[in-house]
């Protein structure tokens, strides 16, 4: 077993920086061990880019971006950056300049080039690298501690050669994150040594968090060897949540299923120095919890009631697909949630229902021909991300390649490793599936974001090819995309968990789609243990902190909502139908 994490054993560097999936426990750790250290005598800096950051909540203190220092822990400063603000208003900063020059409807394609993820993490990175670069700050703390680092995306975006003036000027029609660059001339030096920085292990330490379960560790294996092309190698790694005993089938489900998950983890986190803090069953707020987060737990169930006596289930969302006929269904939500399960449910019981049903997925492991069992009414597809992401770079890259220089071709290919030209090249593949949709109900595992059908659809406005990131819309693309705002026809169906950053990231996915002009009608709050009805304390303990959340959930889908119970296995064949 890896050893407990706890920062006051340890040599630790001064730049501290965080990373991992939403909701493994990035501001919890962050926090602990920012008082942590500085209960220990160490004077500390802890700084967040975290969009659903509950600082605050934490600290139970008003914190703004300039820093606060916390009363109850008087070495600790406290900086709570916004990173939507901050977005808009650099988003702000590089339109402003372009208003009554440019027609309207190219000012709102940069608006939309300017609104994906990327633009958000550049922003952020705008905002802390004056931290980092901070020769008073470097004197004044021992440590200064960010929650939420930056992707090697963005660094390597960050780290491309001259000219990106030249380039984006000629390149403003098109959907990409490298707009974001428009503004930042100036700043070059500053991130080139925040960069340096990032990678000088003798001063910054990457801290990769992930929870035991298999989603969580193969995206901190991905992000950890991102980081690692672009020289950021003093990496360690923190399991947050693990269970060490159990009492009851639950609790023992759950005891097996991570330690399973830890025993087959990637091979490319194996070599990391790895740390474990045990499963809490408190949200971590107010200082004693902060400050007992790597020691001890605090048992109290949580006496809120949840705010409806009848809890929908998957059915009730399958019965409404089907009595209102709809004709192309999304199941949307951050990795790790539960789409693909939700999808074959979905799947399954539409077919029960005598329906056509096709069904298809970008899942990589290609899990639904083992949920699913033989059935006549349902036909199932699998799209290899990898093979379309391969095949549309080439695609674009060959034309590149016939009027691009060498230097401008290097600023396409980091554009193309941008999250949004995966969707892109997959929606094409989906946009084929949904073609089909006359004759049967498409059911579609992992679905784009609002900000790529606005990319998607700010284009074909235009009636002009993208020479760069997206290439020609195929036609069965331009008929989707008013069938997917088509209330009648289509539903996105969002799952989340029963936990703060599932639930907040999920609500920006449905504002997303919002802008997009797609509306969605369910939402699903997955693997409950509130559901379960579990005896073992701490996870009765656990499953009492959900009740707000599906309190909020309920709110804000106005009842529209179902919840699963968590089980300790994959849910196959006709078991679908009991969820």
């Amino acid at each position: 077993m890896e050893q407990l994490f706890n920062p006051k054993n340890m040599e630790l560097t001064k730049y501290l920086f965080y990373t991992g999936k939403g909701g493994v426990g990035k501001t919890s750790t962050a926090c602990a061990t920012a008082v942590n250290l500085a209960d220990n005598g160490k004077k500390v800096l802890l700084i967040s880019t975290d969009p659903a950051s509950n600082l605050q909540d934490v600290f139970n203190t008003e914190l703004n971006n300039k820093g606060v220092q916390i009363k109850e822990v008087p070495n600790l400063t406290v900086v709570n950056l916004d990173p939507i603000k901050a977005a808009f208003e650099y988003k702000e900063s590089v339109i402003a300049p372009y208003r009554g020059k440019l027609p309207d409807t190219v000012l709102k394609n940069m608006e939309e080039q300017l609104s994906g993820s990327c633009t958000v993490e550049i922003a952020s990175f705008n905002e802390f690298s004056n931290f980092i670069t901070d020769e008073k700050a470097e004197q004044e703390y021992d440590h200064i501690i960010f929650d939420t680092a930056p992707t090697g995306h963005t660094l390597r975006m960050l780290q491309l050669p001259s000219a990106w003036s030249n380039f984006i000027s000629e390149s403003t029609h098109g959907a990409s994150c490298l707009g974001q660059l428009s503004g930042l001339e100036d700043r070059k030096e500053i991130y080139k040594k925040a960069v340096e920085t990032l990678a000088n292990k003798n001063k910054t330490t990457l801290i990769i968090v992930s929870r035991p379960d298999t989603a969580p560790l193969i995206e901190a294996e991905r992000a950890s060897k991102e980081l690692t092309d672009i020289g950021i190698n003093n990496q360690i790694m923190i399991i947050n949540g693990v269970l060490q005993n159990y009492d009851d089938s639950i609790s023992e489900g759950l005891y097996n299923k991570q330690q399973n998950a830890l025993k087959n983890m990637p091979n490319g986190l194996k070599d990391k120095a790895t740390y474990i803090v045990l499963l809490r069953a408190y949200n971590i707020t107010g200082m004693e919890n902060v400050r007992a987060f790597f020691t001890q737990d605090n048992l109290n169930i949580n006496t809120e009631s949840l705010n409806t006596d009848n809890i929908p289930n998957l059915q009730n969302v399958i019965d409404d697909i089907y009595n209102s006929n709809k004709k192309v269904i999304f199941t949307m939500g951050k990795g790790g949630v539960g789409k693909t399960t939700i999808a074959c449910a979905i799947a399954l019981g539409l077919a029960n229902k005598g329906k056509k049903v096709h069904l298809t997925t970008t899942d990589p492991a290609h899990h639904i021909k083992l949920f699913m069992e033989n059935n006549d009414l349902i036909t199932m597809s699998h799209i290899d991300e990898q093979e379309e992401l391969a095949n549309y770079k080439e695609e674009i890259l060959s034309k590149a390649r016939q009027t691009m220089s060498e230097e401008d071709i290097a600023y396409v290919e980091e554009d193309l490793r941008s999250p949004c030209t995966q969707e892109i090249a997959v929606f094409r593949k989906f946009a084929e599936f949904v073609e089909k949709a006359d004759d049967e109900i498409v059911v579609i595992d992992t679905a784009p974001t609002g900000h790529t059908l606005l990319l998607l659809d700010s284009t074909q406005s235009y009636h002009k090819e993208i020479q760069r990131s997206q290439g020609d819309i195929p036609k069965s693309v331009k008929r989707l995309l008013p069938r997917l705002r088509n209330k009648k026809e289509t539903d996105v169906i969002i799952v989340t968990l029963a936990e703060a950053t599932p639930v907040f990231e999920a609500i920006r996915l449905e504002e997303d789609l919002k802008r997009a002009g797609i509306n969605n009608n369910w939402w699903v709050i997955n693997s409950s243990l509130y559901k379960t009805g579990t005896t073992n304390r701490m996870l009765q303990a656990k499953a009492s902190n959900e009740i707000k959340w599906i309190n909020k959930v309920d709110e804000h889908s106005k009842g529209n909502f179902a919840v699963i119970s968590w089980s300790p296995e994959d849910i196959k064949g006709n078991k679908l139908l009991e969820l």
